[in-house]
C-alpha cells in the first residue's frame, strides 16, 4: 500500500514537472488580515496576489496547506468524527496559477494526476461545473464544460448551484466559479444498484468531493457586488486526507495511516479497541485524532487557548474533546497532551514545528485539560439535571448561559450533549445573554469598513504593492493610492494607502509608527500604522481637502528612536534569556513601544531573583560593549545557516533581513526598526516577570530615556519611605522592625476583637425568640468587618440546637448581613441560607452574596435596609 507521505510527495512531484515551484505550508494561525482568525484554505496565503496588491515571484506554484474550519463561513466542527471525512485540521494540496494558465490547463493536469499518477478509475469520477446564477448576473461557466467534454463522458459533467460551485472565501475578497471532482467510493454491488451522479453532493458517506478547481476572476466588495480581478488566477484544493483514503482504498479517512498511528496510541492509553463503526467510543476515537492535530498546530503556530476570540476557538476545539474521552472512552485524567507526540513524530518531515516545540506544546495542552477537567464532572451533572428537567425538548437559553460561564462549557458542546439525547438547546435566549454579558463587561469594538476608493496610480496600474523605505527614510513626498472609511465604537475614521511610505507598520511585536501628512499645507496626523495582509495602512481621523494632491509624510522621529531603542533590546534579552534558562527559551509574543518592552518566552517555571539579575547584567554587558547593529538582506537558507533565529508561526519571504549583534551573540530574523548600535540602549531595567499561561512567562522591562525614569522614580520612591521612617540608618532593619511590630499588633486587636465578640454572642443568645418551634435570633451588632460577623454566626450554632440567626452590620457605611441556620432546621424546615441571601436579602441590600445551606453572607450598597432584612427571614420562618 502506498503510504500518505509517499501520497504527498507524488502530488508535490507531479506539479514541480509543470513548471510549479513547490513552497512550504502558512501558519495556521493568521495575522495581519482582519477578516480571518486561521488559515482556513490553501488559497489565504496568495490572497495579496490574488487581488493585485502584491507580484508574485512565481506564477506557478504548488504546496500542502495546514487549514482550520471551525468558525465563521467554513465551518466542519460538528461533523467531525461522526462522519468519516471531515475534520477540524486538515491538509490542502494546491497548484495555484497567478495570471498564467487558467481553466484547460487546471482540468487537463487535474484528470492527469488523479487518472494516470494515482490511476483511479475513471469511472469512479464525476466532475461539477458553475450552473449560473441569474440574480448576480452570472452565466453558466461553458469553457470549464467544454474543457471537461475532452477528458469525460457529458453525463458525467453534473451542474452545481452557487452554493456548491462558485467559491468564496468569506464575505469579501477574491472569489469565482469552481470545478469540483467527485469519486465514488462505493462497492460495486452498491454502484450498480444506483447512478453515483445521483449522490454527488447529496452528503453521501462514500461519494466525495476529492478536489476544486476555483477559477478566481472577481473580488467581492462589502457591498456585495462583483468586481472584475486586473488578472485570472487558479486556485485549487484537494483534501488530503480524502486522497489518501480513496488511493488506499478505505472506506474512512481514519482508516487510513494519516491516522491509524494516533488512534492506537489512544487505544493503548484507554485499553479499549477502535472497531470503526457509529458508536459513541468509535467517534470519540476519531474525535480525538482529528482534534490533537488542531490543538497541538494551533499551539505550535503561536495561538494559546484562551476565553477571547481565536484562543477560545482552540479552547472550545480542546474541551469537546475532553469530555469525548472523558464521557465515551471512561478516561478520567489529561490524555491527549500523552498523544501529542505521536502527531509530532508523523509531520516532523513536512511541518517539523510541532516536534521542534513538543515539549512546551505538551505541557499547554497538558494544563488546559486538568483545568476543564476540574469542572467537567459537576458540569455534567448540570448537564444530567437539565436533560431530566427539559421541557418541550429544549434546555432554556440560560441555563446554557450558565454552562458556559459557570463549568467552562463551550456552547457547541452543550449542543452536541443535547443532540445527543434528542434535545435542541434554545441559542437565540444563549446568545442573548452572551451578548449581554459582552457588552457589559466592555465596549462593542466591531470595526465597520467601506470599500475601498481607488485614486489613480503610477503607471495606470491600481493596487500595486506599497514600498516601505522607512529603514532608510523617515520624511518623503508622496501619494494616495486608495483610502476608506472606517467605523470603530461609533467613531469614523479613514485608513489611507500611498505608493510609497516611510511609517512602519505594526508588526513583529513593534507598534506602528505615527506621524503628520501634509497635503498641500493641510496638516493630517497619522494615528497608527498596521497592517492588512500585505498592505500597509495609514489611520487618520480625518481626510484633507484634496486627497489627491502630493503629500509630504513625516514620522515622529523621536517615538520610532525609542520605540527603535526597545526593540533591540528584545533582541539583547531573548539572547540572555537563552544563556541562562537554556535553548528550549523561544519568544511567544512581543510589544514593543517608546515607553516599555514586553517579551513572552516559553518557560516552564517563575524566574528566581538570581536569573533576572543575571539576564540584566548579560544585556546591560552586551549595551556597554556598543556592538554595531548589522542589518543584512539575505536568502532564508542562507540566514538559517547562519544561525539565525526564526519564530515559529511567522510566515517568512525567501529573502530576509537579518539583524546581528555580534555574531556569537544574537542573530534573529527580524523586519522591524534598530539602532545603530548597542550602545544607543543606555541602560536596561527589567520591571517584572510574570505568567501569562501554561509554559509562557512574560518580562516587562524598560530601556534608555524610560529606564531612566523607571530608576528616578524608585529612588523617589525610596527616598520617601526613608523620610517616612525618620531616615533610619538602615532601612531595610528599619522595614523589618516596623513589620513586626506590625504583627503584634495584629495578634493582640484579633484577641480583643475575640474576647469582644464572646460579649456580643452572650447578649445575643438573650434575645432570641422561639418561632414555629424554633429559636430566632435578629439583630444589628456592631463588629468592626465582615469577617468578624461571619465568625459570630458560625459560632451561635455551639451554643444553640434548633436555630435561625440573621446578623447586620453597618460597617463603614456598607450594609453586610450574614445568616446562619442549624443543620436540623435545614431538614426539617427545608431552609437554606445561601437561598435565602441570594434571593431575599441581596436584592434588599443592593448587593450580592452567596454559600452553604447552613452559612451564607452577602454584602450591599443601601444599609437602610438591615432592620427589613431580619423582618424579611422571621417572616420566612
Amino acid at each position: 500500500m502506498i503510504t500518505s507521505a509517499a501520497i504527498r510527495q507524488h502530488f508535490l512531484d507531479f506539479f514541480k514537472s509543470k513548471g510549479h515551484v513547490i513552497v512550504p505550508s502558512a501558519p495556521i494561525v493568521l495575522k495581519n488580515d482582519p477578516t480571518l482568525k486561521f488559515t482556513n484554505a490553501g488559497m489565504n496565503q496568495f490572497k495579496d496576489f490574488f487581488l493585485g496588491n502584491k507580484q508574485s515571484p512565481n506564477k506557478r506554484v504548488a504546496d500542502t496547506q495546514k487549514c482550520l474550519r471551525v468558525s465563521g463561513k467554513h465551518n466542519d466542527l460538528e461533523e467531525v468524527g461522526v462522519d468519516t471525512y471531515h475534520h477540524t485540521m486538515f491538509e490542502m494540496l494546491g497548484n495555484w496559477s497567478f495570471g498564467d494558465y487558467f481553466k484547460k490547463e487546471a482540468i487537463e493536469w487535474s484528470w492527469e494526476l488523479l487518472t494516470t499518477v494515482f490511476q483511479i478509475p475513471k469511472d469512479r469520477l464525476y466532475v461539477t461545473i458553475f450552473e449560473g446564477d441569474a440574480k448576480e448576473n452570472l452565466p453558466k461557466d461553458e469553457e470549464a464544460a467544454t474543457e471537461w467534454k475532452k477528458w469525460i463522458a457529458e453525463d458525467r459533467i453534473l451542474l452545481g448551484k452557487k452554493k456548491d460551485n462558485f467559491w468564496e472565501m468569506g464575505d469579501t475578497g477574491p472569489c469565482g466559479p469552481c470545478t469540483e471532482i467527485h469519486v465514488d467510493c462505493r462497492s460495486d454491488e452498491e454502484r450498480a444498484q444506483s447512478d453515483g451522479a445521483s449522490h454527488v453532493n447529496n452528503d453521501h458517506p462514500q461519494v466525495i468531493e476529492i478536489w476544486n478547481n476555483v477559477f478566481i476572476q472577481f473580488n467581492r466588495l462589502k457591498n456585495g457586488t462583483l468586481e472584475p480581478l486586473p488578472a485570472k488566477h487558479v486556485d485549487t484544493g484537494m483534501g488530503f486526507e480524502r486522497l489518501v483514503r480513496v488511493i488506499q482504498g478505505k472506506q474512512s479517512n481514519y482508516d487510513t495511516d494519516v491516522f491509524s498511528e494516533t488512534i492506537a496510541a489512544i487505544g493503548n492509553i484507554v485499553n479499549k479497541k477502535y472497531d470503526g463503526s457509529d458508536s459513541r467510543q468509535a467517534i470519540a476515537f476519531r474525535v480525538l485524532a482529528d482534534h490533537i492535530r488542531a490543538i497541538g498546530f494551533a499551539i505550535a503556530d503561536g495561538q494559546l487557548p484562551s476565553n477571547t476570540e481565536a484562543g477560545y476557538v482552540i479552547r472550545r476545539i480542546l474541551r469537546r474533546a475532553v469530555r469525548y474521552y472523558y464521557s465515551y472512552l471512561d478516561y478520567k485524567q489529561p490524555l491527549l497532551h500523552q498523544i501529542l507526540p505521536v502527531v509530532a513524530h508523523q509531520f516532523k518531515d513536512v511541518f517539523p514545528e510541532l516536534q521542534a516545540q513538543t515539549d512546551f506544546v505538551k505541557k499547554v495542552i497538558k494544563e488546559e485539560e486538568e483545568a476543564f477537567l476540574r469542572t467537567l464532572e459537576k458540569g455534567l451533572k448540570k448537564v444530567d439535571e437539565l436533560i431530566a428537567t427539559a421541557a418541550n425538548g429544549t434546555i432554556g437559553g440560560s441555563a446554557a448561559f450558565e454552562l458556559y460561564d459557570t463549568f467552562g462549557f463551550p456552547i457547541d458542546l452543550t449542543e452536541l450533549i443535547a443532540r445527543e439525547n434528542n434535545l435542541t438547546v434554545d441559542r437565540a435566549a444563549f446568545d442573548k445573554e452572551l451578548l449581554e454579558q459582552k457588552n457589559r463587561s466592555r465596549a462593542a469594538t466591531s470595526l465597520e469598513t467601506e470599500d475601498w476608493v481607488v485614486l489613480v496610480k503610477d503607471g495606470g496600474k491600481e493596487n500595486n504593492s506599497p514600498s516601505f523605505v522607512g529603514y532608510e527614510m523617515l520624511e518623503l513626498q508622496t501619494k494616495v493610492q486608495k483610502y476608506r472609511k472606517i467605523k470603530a465604537k461609533g467613531k469614523e475614521s479613514f485608513q489611507l494607502v500611498f505608493n510609497t511610505t516611510p511609517f512602519y507598520a505594526e508588526s513583529g511585536g513593534q507598534v506602528g509608527d505615527t506621524g503628520i501628512l501634509s497635503f498641500d499645507g493641510e496638516m493630517v496626523p497619522v494615528t497608527d500604522t498596521k497592517k492588512e495582509n500585505d498592505l500597509i495602512v495609514h489611520f487618520t481621523d480625518t481626510l484633507p481637502v484634496n486627497i489627491t494632491a502630493p503629500v509630504d509624510a513625516k514620522v515622529d522621529v523621536e517615538r520610532r528612536k525609542h520605540t527603535a531603542i526597545h526593540h533591540s533590546a528584545t533582541h539583547l534579552l531573548h539572547a540572555a534569556l537563552r544563556r541562562v534558562l537554556g535553548t528550549h527559551v523561544a519568544q511567544k509574543g512581543s510589544l514593543v513601544n517608546d515607553e516599555y518592552l514586553r517579551f513572552d518566552f516559553s518557560h516552564f517555571a517563575k524566574m528566581t531573583d538570581e536569573e533576572i539579575s543575571k539576564v540584566e547584567m548579560m544585556v546591560n554587558e552586551k549595551i556597554r560593549e556598543n556592538i554595531p547593529v548589522v542589518i543584512k538582506e539575505l536568502p532564508k537558507e542562507e540566514a538559517l545557516q547562519l544561525g539565525a533565529m526564526a519564530l515559529f508561526g511567522e510566515k517568512y519571504s525567501d529573502v530576509v533581513r537579518v539583524v546581528i549583534m555580534d555574531p556569537n551573540y544574537s542573530i534573529e530574523l527580524c523586519g522591524g526598526t534598530h539602532v545603530g548600535s548597542t550602545g544607543e540602549l543606555g541602560l536596561l531595567r527589567i520591571k517584572q516577570e510574570t505568567a501569562v499561561a501554561a509554559g509562557v512567562r512574560r518580562i516587562e522591562a524598560v530601556c534608555g530615556l524610560a529606564a531612566e525614569k523607571y530608576i528616578d522614580e524608585q529612588i523617589n520612591d525610596l527616598k520617601q519611605v526613608k523620610q517616612s521612617l525618620k531616615n533610619p540608618k538602615e532601612l531595610s532593619k528599619a522595614v523589618d522592625q516596623l513589620l513586626a511590630e506590625n504583627s503584634e499588633l495584629k495578634k493582640k486587636l484579633e484577641h480583643l476583637e475575640n474576647r469582644m465578640l464572646v460579649g456580643v454572642r452572650n447578649e445575643l443568645l438573650q434575645k432570641d425568640q422561639i418561632i414555629n418551634g424554633v429559636t430566632y435570633i435578629g439583630e444589628i451588632v456592631e463588629v468592626g468587618n465582615a469577617d468578624a460577623l461571619k465568625k459570630l454566626a458560625f459560632d451561635l450554632k455551639n451554643n444553640l440546637n434548633d436555630y435561625v440567626a440573621v446578623l447586620c452590620a453597618n460597617i463603614g457605611g456598607k450594609p453586610f448581613v450574614a445568616v446562619g441556620i442549624s443543620d436540623t432546621v435545614v431538614a426539617a424546615k427545608q431552609l437554606d441560607a445561601g437561598k435565602i441571601i441570594k434571593e431575599h436579602i441581596a436584592p434588599l441590600i443592593k448587593g450580592g452574596g452567596g454559600g452553604q445551606k447552613n452559612l451564607a453572607t452577602a454584602g450591599g450598597q443601601d444599609a437602610s435596609q438591615l432592620s427589613a432584612a431580619i423582618e424579611k427571614v422571621k417572616g420566612l420562618l
